[in-house]
C-alpha cells in the first residue's frame, strides 16, 4: 500500500474498480487507512486484503511524513516479500512511499529497487522505466547529478544493458531485441571534445556486449537516441541517468509511466510517481500510472512464466 499518508491507497482503491478481474489480487496494507482513502475503497469486495492494522488510530491525517508512517510502509514490503518466499504470490506492485518518513523510522532506504535487491540477496539488478511506447534501462539511479559520472562505469552499463536485454526477452517476449546507448554528455561528447566517458567508457562497454551477441547502437546523443526509439526503430535505450529517462517519459505519455525492477526473482512494477502528499486524501489522485503497473506486472510474470 506503500505510504499509508500518501496517495498510495487511494488510487489502489481505484485501480482495483477497473482491474480487479485482472489476476487474484491481495493487496497488503491497513485497512481501516484503506476503506476512508476512496468512497471507492468500500465498494471492493473481490481482493483479498492482508490488514496488518499497524496505523496509529489517533492523530492520523493524510499528506502528512510521520516516522509510523514510514514504519508502516516498510512492514508492508517485508509482509509481500515473506508471501513470495511462501509461493503465496507471483508478483508485486508497490504503491509510492516516503523516503523521508522511512528514513525518520530508522530505516535507511534510497529506493524500494534497492531495498528489494538487498532482501532478495539479489546482486545483479536495474530499473527500467518505460510507458506505452518508452523503454530506458538505468546505468545510474537515485543519486546527486554530480555523482553520476562516476557512477557511470563500465561494469554498471554492461549489467544494465544485459539485464534490460533478457527483461525485453523473457518478460516481454521480444525475440530480437533492439537497444540503443544514449551518451553521458552534450552530443554524446563529440568524440572526446565534451567529455571523455563516452570514448573511455561507454564505447568499448557497447563493443563488448556486442561482441557477446547483444544488439546494441550508440552512444548517440540522448536527445536523437530517444527520438529514434519513439519512432520505433530501437526497443528500449540505455540512460546514464535517471532524469535523462524520465523527462522524456513524462513528456510522452506519462500517465502511462511504469517502473520495473529487473534481474530480481520475481516480476515488480510500481506507478511512476511519488506520494503526492499535497493531494492525499482529497480524492483527487488519478490511479492511471498504477493500472498500467498492475497490467504490466500479469503480464509480465505470465511470459516469465512461459518463458
Amino acid at each position: 500500500m506503500g505510504d499509508p499518508s500518501g496517495i498510495g491507497p487511494e488510487i489502489i482503491a481505484k485501480a482495483l474498480a477497473q482491474v480487479e478481474d485482472l489476476a487474484d489480487i491481495t493487496v497488503i496494507g491497513d485497512r481501516r487507512i484503506f476503506n476512508i482513502s476512496s468512497p471507492t475503497a468500500r465498494r471492493i469486495s473481490t481482493v483479498k486484503f492482508v490488514d496488518l492494522d499497524n496505523v496509529s488510530r489517533s492523530n492520523f491525517r493524510f499528506g502528512r511524513v510521520a516516522c509510523g508512517y514510514g514504519k508502516a510502509s516498510i512492514e508492508y514490503l517485508e509482509c509481500a516479500l515473506r508471501m513470495i518466499k511462501q509461493g503465496l504470490l507471483d508478483c508485486l506492485v508497490t504503491a509510492p512511499v516516503s523516503k523521508e518518513a522511512i528514513s525518520r523510522s530508522g530505516c535507511r532506504l534510497t529506493g524500494h529497487t534497492e531495498y528489494l535487491a538487498r532482501h532478495t540477496q539479489t546482486k545483479d539488478y536495474a530499473m527500467m522505466l518505460l510507458n506505452g511506447k518508452l523503454r530506458f534501462g538505468l546505468v545510474s539511479r537515485h543519486i546527486p547529478i554530480k555523482k553520476v559520472s562516476h557512477a557511470v562505469n563500465k561494469q554498471e552499463l554492461l549489467k544494465a544493458a544485459k539485464l534490460s536485454y533478457l527483461a525485453l526477452k523473457e518478460l516481454f517476449s521480444l525475440a530480437h531485441p533492439r537497444l540503443i546507448a544514449c551518451g553521458l554528455n552534450p552530443h554524446a561528447s563529440d568524440n572526446g571534445l565534451l567529455g571523455e566517458e563516452e570514448n573511455k567508457i561507454i564505447k568499448p562497454a557497447l563493443l563488448k556486449l556486442r561482441k557477446s551477441g547483444i544488439p546494441i547502437e550508440g552512444p548517440k546523443p540522448a536527445d536523437v537516441a530517444i527520438m529514434q526509439m519513439n519512432q520505433g526503430s530501437y526497443d528500449c535505450a540505455i540512460a546514464m541517468y535517471h532524469d535523462q529517462a524520465l523527462i522524456a517519459l513524462k513528456m510522452f505519455n506519462p500517465e502511462r509511466g511504469v517502473n520495473l525492477t529487473a534481474g530480481l526473482p520475481f516480476v515488480r512494477t510500481s506507478p511512476l510517481h511519488g506520494t503526492a502528499f499535497d493531494i492525499a486524501g482529497k480524492n483527487l489522485a488519478k490511479p492511471d500510472s498504477l493500472i498500467e503497473a498492475i497490467k504490466l506486472a500479469v503480464k509480465c510474470a505470465l511470459n516469465q512464466r512461459r518463458a
